[in-house]
């Protein structure tokens, strides 16, 4: 059973700009000043958020939204958590900061990696500390390099990794990062980068039949065998590809690719930056394939995004190698950074006492019952998804499952608009990833309003007045 705490006031206070500045005055230096990812140039609009509280936050003119992504997948406990507030001032008032190179450490980073270790799949038992996501994907894919090159193997340089996997825009990150947008324009990416075919069963059964498992095995095995399996350092992947829209492979499929991977003394990546911490309903998404990789990267949710923070988990067999001779030469400013490892520390209790790994199975499962009434719709190909990890694929028609032609931007705007949801997409899907504190009254409300909106929508893209 479990206990959600919300932390949402049943009635709550006009939000006030922490300036006291009016949205018009903020609006107009956001525009002057800030440089948005993803904002077209054309747009003026801004919301501007000032406050939160369990599963909604404010605008600066009183408008409440509820948050249908926390976030960008972050949020687990939910906004306005003071428990969290007060973990962060009572470490900042007894060591606020210090760095963990060489044979400096701090007692909270101790602590968490005693905790996220008991917390791992079996075999993984050493943590390196970061301050994200992509951070915690480029130090994997060195890690991976390096222990090849300490291994007497320096010629292994190749990356595996998956068309629409998302891995964070850093220039390793970016590069393995499966979507064109994260390319063009930037110059070369990282060499010996080659992207595979994702375990999609909506899209890709079409060319593939029912066995997506077998048809992207022999896709590895192929490439494996082009580029020389004595070449390839590693294969990252996300267990539950998110970014890609909420896509779960078949329960075959990891520990299959595993197999043949580690046939090949490959290593294994896991990029759990937003699967991990309950967003599943497990601790880590790996647990529903009854397997580990060798490096597994997490942030996002360690702190439910408090204070930027994250962790890269590997085997004893990739420490051993990494921490020998010189020890490992790469290392971050905030490596370890205590008061972060404090709000990992009450955030990880908080996800424990209120039993939101549990919340996430019961209440997930509602939302995506409640999703699945909006397949009719002539817009809806697919509502798939795992726990609170969840997305409604959006087409233009439903034999082709070719994507809206506009994109699904214009929708994410009708949700906030219209609806006051706040939802991430990409260019196929809804993302939808809420706290995982939702009741079953939010989850409904986040339903009716996603119904509400793609009721409205064409198949070409545009939307009917509402």
């Amino acid at each position: 059973m479990s206990t959600v705490s919300t932390a949402t006031p049943s009635t709550a206070p006009t939000p006030v700009a922490a300036s006291g500045e009016t949205t018009a005055v903020l609006v107009a230096a956001d525009r002057a000043l800030l440089i948005h990812p993803t904002l077209p140039g054309h747009r003026s609009d801004r919301t501007v958020l000032v406050r939160g509280a369990g599963c909604r936050v404010w605008d600066s003119d009183g408008r409440g939204y509820l948050d249908g992504s926390a976030v960008l997948g972050l949020s687990q406990v939910g906004h306005g958590r003071r428990e969290l507030a007060e973990a962060a001032s009572a470490q900042m008032s007894t060591l606020d900061c210090f760095h963990t190179w060489g044979t400096i450490t701090n007692d909270r980073a101790v602590e968490l990696a005693r905790r996220l270790v008991a917390l791992a799949p079996t075999g993984l038992d050493h943590v390196y500390f970061t301050s994200g996501g992509a951070e915690g994907n480029e130090i994997a894919l060195r890690m991976a390099r390096f222990v090849h090159h300490r291994n007497g193997e320096p010629n292994r340089t190749w990356v595996l990794a998956r068309r629409l996997g998302y891995h964070g825009i850093g220039y390793g990150s970016g590069s393995v990062s499966g979507f064109p947008l994260y390319h063009e324009g930037f110059g070369p990416k990282m060499p010996h980068v080659h992207h595979l075919s994702p375990p999609h069963p909506y899209q890709y059964n079409r060319y593939t039949g029912t066995d997506v498992t077998g048809f992207c095995l022999r896709e590895l095995a192929t490439v494996i065998e082009r580029i020389g399996g004595d070449r390839i350092a590693a294969m990252i992947g996300e267990p539950v590809m998110s970014g890609g829209g909420a896509v779960v492979p078949p329960p075959d499929y990891w520990p299959r690719m595993a197999e043949l991977l580690r046939s090949h003394g490959i290593l294994l990546i896991f990029d759990e930056v937003v699967s991990a911490f309950g967003r599943t309903g497990r601790w880590f998404a790996t647990e529903h394939f009854g397997m580990a990789p060798d490096i597994l990267v997490t942030a996002k949710g360690i702190t439910s995004g408090y204070v930027p923070h994250g962790a890269v988990l590997t085997t004893s067999e990739v420490a051993d190698a990494l921490c020998r001779d010189r020890g490992f030469p790469v290392g971050f400013t905030y490596t370890g950074h205590p008061t972060a490892c404090a709000v990992a520390l009450a955030n990880l209790d908080l996800i424990e006492r209120e039993h939101l790994l549990a919340n996430a199975v019961d209440t997930g499962a509602h939302l995506a019952t409640r999703l699945r009434d909006c397949i009719d719709l002539p817009v809806v190909g697919d509502v798939r998804g795992l726990g609170m990890m969840l997305a409604v694929e959006l087409v233009a028609d439903k034999d082709s499952r070719d994507p809206l032609p506009g994109g699904t931007g214009h929708i994410a705007d009708a949700l906030r608009t219209d609806a006051g949801i706040l939802l991430r997409t990409n260019a196929h899907a809804l993302l939808i990833n809420p706290p995982l504190v939702l009741t079953r009254a939010e989850a409904d409300e986040l339903a009716d309003g996603i119904h509400a909106v793609l009721s409205r929508a064409r198949p070409d893209g545009s939307l009917v007045r509402a």
